[in-house]
């Protein structure tokens, strides 16, 4: 029996912990390469392919039924990638020839290079049948959802040809594009590939399904002929012109406004970028999406704007993202007026350095200027950001952050409390070889006038991760003097635990791939209140991942909680609970995914129970109809009815999102968004048309029209957008 035991420990170690020391050689050249998508050039030959892939899905414990190769070039400027992966056939599943895809659902490859072979950071090209292309950064080890950022876009080339049995991709990188140290010989590389037709998710490296298919722990090595010199990265300008005009039916009054202003990149030596923008202007955003908020707090937006996205991650994987994230890029920008109300507040400048100085060491300066609003009693700010990370063993890093947010007015209307507020903070951030242990601790200290002691954050995180378990531990405390204004923090004064375990369980037989089974305990207490339990969550789910690629998931919560302050749950002005009064409540939800791989593919999120002093019914959803490639229909609604005893708020709430997707050619897009929330009283419509005349140089027409639903359906403000912005390298 011990034997019999050791030797199973010992199995799981080696499972965990192996190391696949794959390699593919990249051959230097001088001849010219044509990027046509069909390989016919000689040397292509005489490169070596990444081969022998392994199926990630349905099983992570064979080769590939469908194999891929790929075989790499390179001169003094770029990378050349060709790939070419075999298919059943030619039933290829492309939704849309819009740049920047989900790989999920559709044919496609991806390739990740982490160029400083740390485990931390890589960065993502793809493609699919059709050749449209999709690039994004990976941070964070690749161990969380969050770490992956598909707005981060840079100058590249690729064709793709379609064979019956097969199709190839013919890539040309600069390498300006990456980051890197001059004189390497050796990047860390892997590959994922999706196979629609033969229902396949396929890796170079074999990672086994409890991990993410992007996690950077599971990659090979790609060994360049000779060092690689300096990438010679030109300086990006890139202007903007923008018209608007607008009327808002408020006040009666119209608008007329041209803007212009821009950004610039430089690269100093292989490592470091160097941003600046003047005048930033954001009126070509996707439109965010409205949200049923029925909780207590605050609920934070992705940050969408270019400026902030490269390297973001340097600035905003500190503390806890739930609870105490001390800098949230999209506090820059966003201001409350006299009257408490969020507005938008100009940008008239800012810059940003950030990425490596040596193998070890990244660094991240980040500095805005904001503008004075009089009207709207809101002064001018600078604010800045300071961020070190030094990689310590094989993929763990420990990080120290300053930021200032430093009023920089003269006005009347500034308080002493509005002078300024500033945060230091250390994390260490925990990865092992093989990410089989991941965590984090931190600790963080506020500065702000007029407040003092209980100023500090700190938490702690550790998860074991194994093919059947995933086991954490975690905790954050929030001080009630800690602030943080450039920072996501929905409440202070809170000790707050969320340990987690999960049991993965994989049939041999039957129509299902994997169950998750997980148990969750979230448990608050006020530190100044003597430690008095405020609330808890305790929640227990299921999860199914089909073979065919549809989910299944159900889960049972338990509340309390106690108010000390008086809320109304449904937010729609009504009576509000009384402050000072503790509730009890469970509920329960199902939700099913259909197969993303069809035409018509929908999601169904039923939930219902007790709520607060009531019960709720909620009913969650999204239909997904296509015409590929040129055509997609996606209907996201949600309907929730609270009912509270009288005089409490029984209400019907609504929130409706059809969103039309259009792409005529891989540079011509339309893309209306409706979104209709009863909660909000708001019903919305944006529509935007694209038309990218070169690469990364875009005209945008886009239309925002915004009405009144609580009385009578009227509108609210109107405006059109005419913008063109170029992509200059000088």
């Amino acid at each position: 029996m011990q034997r019999k035991l050791l030797f199973l420990i010992i199995l799981q170690t080696t499972y965990l912990s192996f190391s696949q020391d794959k390699e593919v050689f990249v051959k230097y050249i001088d001849s010219e390469i044509k990027i046509d998508g069909k390989l016919e050039e000689a040397v292509w030959e005489q490169a070596a392919p990444a081969k022998e892939f392994w199926q990630y899905f349905p099983t992570d414990t064979i080769q590939a039924k469908n194999q891929t190769e790929i075989r790499f070039l390179y001169d003094d400027e770029k990378l050349y990638v060709g790939i070419k992966i075999y298919t059943i056939g030619k039933e290829f599943i492309v939704p849309s020839l819009r740049r920047d895809f989900r790989a999920g659902g559709s044919d496609n490859v991806t390739l990740m290079f982490d160029t400083f072979n740390d485990g931390t950071n890589a960065f993502l090209f793809g493609s699919n049948p059709e050749g449209v292309l999709r690039e994004a950064l990976v941070s964070g080890g690749g161990t969380e959802l969050r770490g992956f950022t598909t707005s981060w876009d840079t100058k590249w080339v690729g064709e793709t040809t379609q064979y019956d049995t097969y199709y190839i991709c013919e890539w040309a990188i600069p390498f300006s594009a990456f980051k890197f140290r001059e004189g390497e010989t050796r990047w860390r590389f892997n590959s994922y590939q999706f196979d629609t037709q033969g229902n396949e998710r396929n890796t170079w490296t074999n990672i086994p399904q409890n991990q993410f298919i992007f996690n950077l722990a599971y990659m090979g090595d790609m060994v360049f002929e000779k060092p690689l010199g300096n990438s010679k990265s030109p300086i990006s300008i890139i202007p903007y012109i923008n018209t608007l005009v607008g009327k808002d039916y408020e006040t009666g009054e119209d608008s007329f406004d041209l803007g212009v202003g821009g950004d610039a990149k430089l690269t100093i030596g292989n490592s470091l970028n160097l941003d600046a923008t003047i005048n930033p202007d954001f009126s070509n955003v996707e439109v965010d999406q409205q949200v049923t908020n029925l909780t207590r707090f605050e609920i934070n937006l992705p940050e969408r704007r270019q400026f902030f996205i490269e390297n973001s991650d340097l600035f905003a994987d500190f503390g806890d993202s739930r609870d105490a994230n001390p800098f949230f890029s999209r506090r820059i920008g966003i201001a409350r007026n006299a009257d408490d109300e969020t507005i938008q507040n100009d940008i008239i400048a800012g810059a940003r350095l950030s990425g490596k100085l040596s193998n070890d060491l990244r660094i991240g300066i980040l500095n805005i200027q904001t503008a004075t609003d009089a009207t709207n009693e809101i002064g001018s700010n600078n604010n800045s950001v300071v961020a070190l990370q030094h990689k310590l063993f094989s993929r763990s890093n420990i990080s120290f952050l300053f930021v200032n947010r430093q009023n920089t007015s003269d006005e009347s209307f500034i308080t002493s409390d509005e002078e300024y507020n500033r945060v230091v903070g250390v994390d260490y951030n925990l990865a092992n070889e093989d990410n089989s242990w991941n965590g984090k601790v931190y600790f963080h200290k506020s500065f702000t006038p007029e407040l003092e002691d209980d100023d500090y954050s700190g938490g702690a995180r550790l998860q074991y991760n194994s093919r059947n378990w995933r086991v954490r531990g975690s905790g954050v405390f929030i001080g009630d003097n800690f602030q943080s204004d450039l920072g996501f923090i929905p409440r202070t004064d809170i000790l707050k635990i969320d340990p987690q375990v999960e049991y993965l369980l994989f049939p041999n037989k039957g129509k299902i791939n994997r169950h998750i089974f997980s148990f969750t305990p979230i448990i608050t207490w006020r530190p100044t209140l003597d430690f008095f339990n405020s609330d808890y969550t305790f929640q227990t789910s299921w999860d199914a991942e089909f073979k065919n690629n549809a989910q299944l998931s159900a889960n049972i919560t338990n509340n309390y909680v106690f108010l000390f302050d008086e809320f109304d749950p449904s937010r729609s002005d009504g009576t509000p609970l009384a402050a000072n009064t503790e509730y009890r409540y469970s509920n329960v939800e199902l939700r099913y995914q259909s197969d993303r791989r069809k035409i018509f593919s929908y999601t169904i999120q039923p939930s219902g129970g007790q709520f607060f002093n009531g019960n709720i019914v909620s009913v969650r959803g999204d239909i997904n109809y296509r015409l590929q490639p040129y055509f997609n229909l996606a209907i996201d609604a949600r309907f929730d009815h609270i009912s509270l005893p009288a005089p409490f708020a029984t209400e019907n709430l609504w929130l409706l999102g059809p969103r039309i997707d259009v792409t005529f050619n891989k540079s011509v897009f339309w893309a209306t968004f409706i979104q209709y929330s009863s909660q909000q009283d708001n019903f919305s419509i944006n529509s935007r048309l694209q038309w990218r005349f070169a690469p990364l140089s875009d005209l945008f027409l886009v239309y925002n029209d915004n009405y009144f639903t609580d009385t009578v359906f009227a509108p609210r403000v109107r405006s059109l957008n005419l913008k063109v912005t170029y992509w200059l390298y000088l």
